[in-house]
């Protein structure tokens, strides 16, 4: 793991002081990729020299600069936001009779929308903060949301601003800090499993659906191979890319079927259209009753925030080099940039419930290159996705989204969960949230065991004898305590029927 700045001792012209004017140190300390051996010295080289500036201009070429990897993990984000966002509208068009054009535009939109606060954020005034993703968790909540007459534009605004409130309170990045390795690692390996099995089911079912059942073996097979070989010759920020190709190009030889038809153009950018009776969502504005009714599925959105930032931010740790915690991803700023863009977002129409961007950060990770250059490339990369059209066709298409989703995604937080499990008495907890998840989810895994880890009674003691007593059971009792209470209400709990009769279908 990293150590501490106060711990590495620099020389020459990578010791960066605190006199230094923080406006040019980058670029005195900046040295071009010849001066050395190899390309890993000078990604690592770059990560260390930064100075990333909160709520000033981080400008291209003066406080960072664009690398031919910083293509990767922009390329891997574009591709699942596609089908993130394609899959959250979907199950709102679903549940309110809405058809496939409604998916579409609003796709488009969000593409859009998103690019703004990319650039806003991650590229200019927050730098430390991760993009604002996608809330795949929320995904099978929202039937239930849609049948107790929540409005999605309610569901949004409650989201951002509870998520401004544990933002500024810097209550995120407090649950981080009370989270072990064991803990963490745990819960890695947990996403990490649940998701590589997911995406080889769905790829097997695609298969299936068009009767050619072996594309399926073949084209995970490999991707294996191909992995494998990117491991062996240290190039495994390159998988993204190469196994789309691969798994898009075999699967087409194989005789898949494949098509475009999403044509270039634009969505209807006025909100009044998204938000009218008659058009768009087709619902009109919301009424008290409708935040009241998602008040429950908010409070669990955000709560459910923390887990995620955390192994994301835990994945940039395992992987960056000493000396560059000033340029990881900083869990309060992600929390504010992604209530900030949730609130504009639900206020113009989009149907994006926003989280921390696993499939821009844990490539970004992999391939040691800092947040903003990628957000810049993956701004414009959303923006040709959502304008041209045809990019979003071939971003879902079985073979290319699930291989990139395995390797870019799924088996490196398997690998970093096992690499956090390595050392210690981390097993106990690894095992016990991964139990836990099993049974309801990742955010009751998670609050439990950090309670039963900080009390003591399994991992490490010496770290539980060594925390305060807020620390050690009142914060992580008042979380297990309000999350399961939220889930009670809402029938999340399995064989418990929901405390609230509106809940229950």
């Amino acid at each position: 793991m990293n150590t501490t700045p106060q711990d590495d001792v620099t020389s020459g012209a990578e010791q960066v002081t605190e006199s230094q004017a923080v406006s040019d140190s980058y670029e005195k300390l900046h040295k071009p990729s010849s001066e050395f051996e190899t390309r890993d010295e000078y990604l690592e080289h770059e990560l260390q020299i930064m100075q990333p500036k909160r709520w000033r201009p981080n400008l291209p070429f003066r406080d960072y600069r664009f690398e031919f990897e910083d293509t990767i993990p922009a390329m891997a984000a574009t591709i699942g936001k596609v089908v993130m966002v394609a899959a959250i509208a979907a199950t709102f068009a679903g549940a309110l009779g809405l058809g496939d054009e409604f998916v579409l535009e609003n796709v488009r939109y969000e593409l859009l929308i998103v690019s703004f606060f990319i650039i806003l954020f991650s590229g200019f005034i927050l730098p430390t903060a991760n993009l604002a993703g996608t809330h795949g968790p929320l995904i099978p909540l929202i039937p239930i949301v849609v049948a107790t007459g929540g409005h999605p534009m309610a569901f949004g605004l409650l989201i951002g601003a509870f998520g401004l409130i544990l933002a500024f309170s810097k209550g995120g990045s407090l649950l981080a800090r009370l989270t072990s390795k064991g803990v963490c690692g745990g819960l890695l390996l947990y996403l990490g499993f649940i998701g590589t099995i997911s995406q080889v089911k769905k790829l097997f079912v695609w298969a299936e659906g068009i009767d050619k059942t072996h594309i399926a073996f073949i084209v995970i097979l490999a991707t294996i191979l191909l992995y494998a070989f990117l491991e062996h010759f240290k190039k495994r920020w390159l998988a993204v890319p190469l196994s789309c190709v691969l798994g898009g190009a075999t699967a087409f030889a194989l005789g898949a079927p494949f098509e475009f038809h999403t044509a270039p153009g634009l969505p209807n950018m006025n909100p009044m259209y998204w938000w009218g009776e008659n058009t768009g969502w087709m619902l009109g504005l919301p009424t008290i009753e409708s935040f009241v009714v998602v008040l429950p599925f908010a409070i669990l959105a955000v709560a459910m925030w923390s887990p995620d930032f955390l192994g994301h931010q835990v994945f940039q740790k395992i992987s960056y080099p000493q000396r560059t915690e000033k340029v990881q991803m900083n869990i309060d700023d992600t929390m504010l940039s992604a209530s900030a863009r949730q609130t504009f977002g639900s206020i113009l129409g989009g149907a994006n419930f926003a989280s921390s961007w696993g499939t821009y950060i844990v490539p970004a990770a992999i391939a040691k290159r800092p947040i903003p250059a990628g957000a810049i490339l993956t701004a414009l990369f959303c923006v040709i996705a959502g304008v041209w059209g045809y990019p979003m066709d071939l971003a879902i298409w079985q073979p290319v989204l699930c291989v990139a989703l395995i390797v870019g995604v799924f088996i490196p937080l398997l690998e970093a969960g096992m690499e956090m499990t390595r050392e210690g008495k981390t097993t106990q907890s690894a095992a016990i949230v991964v139990f836990a998840s099993t049974l309801v989810n990742p955010a009751f895994g998670w609050s439990l065991t950090m309670l039963l880890d900080n009390l003591g009674l399994i991992g490490c003691k010496e770290r539980s004898s060594e925390l305060t007593h807020m620390s050690r059971w009142i914060i992580p009792l008042v979380m297990f305590v309000i999350l399961t209470s939220v889930m009670a209400l809402v029938g999340m709990l399995p064989g418990i029927p929901a405390l609230m009769p509106s809940f229950r279908h």
